[in-house]
């Protein structure tokens, strides 16, 4: 059933922000279901509202939702009047909702996801064997950030690589395709740690940092062509065997995907040595939109779910452990030898997503 409402997501989500209503209106099959929430979503936490579960729960609590998905960042430019809450994928657009809507107060993050990025088995051994990956078995690994960020500096290319050749798709400038920064939270945050290490392992502030990182950045962006504006579009495409054999995606949708599948084939995770998290950040819009979100962070049943859609709940690791313990070819259940880039300004940011696109 969670594969049938994935798939009519996947349907629905082509475009930009459409709607995607979750089912549970009806009381004769969720019996208290009594306040419907609108909201406007990352596409990434579609199919967990879709989930019938997900649904099931939150009708025991007298909630319906009706959700529509939208970049995180292109939020800003909605009407959002008549909903009860936005829920992008970080605090940093979040941040500029609550206060363009005068929202106060600690905005809740019920659960967060790091970057990671995904790759065929074929990709994954050559970048190994040039030491750009370190791989710890066969399905998983760590990217090294500043050896690949020198590599697209030297624009190298994938036949420049040792062992390439062996792979007939290997071809063309070495690149990891990522979502349009200017209007998707994934794409901001992969400029955000790629900015990180190219400043030094300082985040970067000024307009002379903003300056001397751009030119890698654009470096990043130009080589990808046109950018999709969701990352479950680019993780779709890498699924079905399309486009670039490095993607960045949630780990998320990774562990969803591995939760349907747990034979992924050729897929192989690569979590950056230095990345993000994504800060899933609520911003209620209205009374029932902060009665919602305090239950998605506290309601130990909801929190199970998130778990078991691949969110990591804030506050308890043991949850993503026993949620994810059958994944763990794949996915690190603790980020140890992780490091935690932290984000600029919304300001910052903004200018450096504007300056990657030249």
């Amino acid at each position: 059933m969670r594969r049938i409402a994935g798939i009519v997501l996947a349907v629905l989500l082509i475009g930009g922000v459409v709607a995607a209503v979750v089912a549970g209106r009806d009381s004769e099959e969720t019996g208290t279901a009594t306040k419907t929430v609108r909201m406007v979503i990352g596409s990434e936490k579609a199919e967990f509202f879709a989930d019938p579960d997900v649904v099931k729960a939150l009708a025991a609590k007298g909630y319906t939702v009706e959700a529509e998905t939208s970049g995180s960042w292109a939020m800003e430019g909605l009407d959002l009047e008549g909903y009860d809450l936005a829920f992008p994928s970080s605090r940093a657009p979040a941040a500029e909702l609550a206060a363009r809507y005068e929202v106060r107060g600690t905005l809740p993050r019920p659960f967060y996801s790091p970057l990671v990025v995904v790759a065929r088995r074929g990709a994954a051994d050559v970048l190994a064997r040039n030491r750009l990956v370190t791989l710890d078995g066969r399905s998983r690994g760590t990217l090294r950030m500043a050896a690949y960020l020198d590599a697209a500096e030297r624009d190298r290319t994938w036949q420049q690589l040792e062992g390439a050749e062996k792979y007939g798709e290997l071809t063309g400038t070495l690149s990891i395709s990522s979502t349009d920064p200017e209007s998707s939270n994934s794409g901001a945050l992969y400029l955000a740690a790629a900015s990180y290490v190219a400043n030094g392992g300082k985040v970067v502030a000024s307009d002379a940092e903003v300056e001397r990182t751009a030119p890698l950045l654009r470096k990043l962006v130009s080589v990808q062509g046109a950018q999709q504006s969701s990352t479950d579009a680019v993780f779709r495409d890498f699924v079905s065997g399309a486009g670039n054999p490095l993607v960045l995606v949630y780990e998320s949708q990774v562990a969803a995907l591995l939760d349907e599948r747990p034979d992924a084939g050729d897929l192989v995770v690569l979590y950056p040595d230095t990345t993000v998290n994504s800060d899933h950040t609520v911003v209620p819009l209205t009374g029932i939109g902060e009665e919602l979100a305090g239950l998605l962070g506290a309601d130990p049943r909801l929190r199970e779910l998130a778990a078991r859609h691949g969110f990591r709940p804030q506050g308890d690791l043991a949850e993503f452990a026993e949620a994810t313990a059958d994944r763990t070819a794949y996915l690190k259940q603790r980020l140890t030898g992780v490091r935690q880039a932290p984000v600029p300004t919304s300001t910052v940011l903004r200018e450096l997503a504007r300056r990657a696109h030249g």
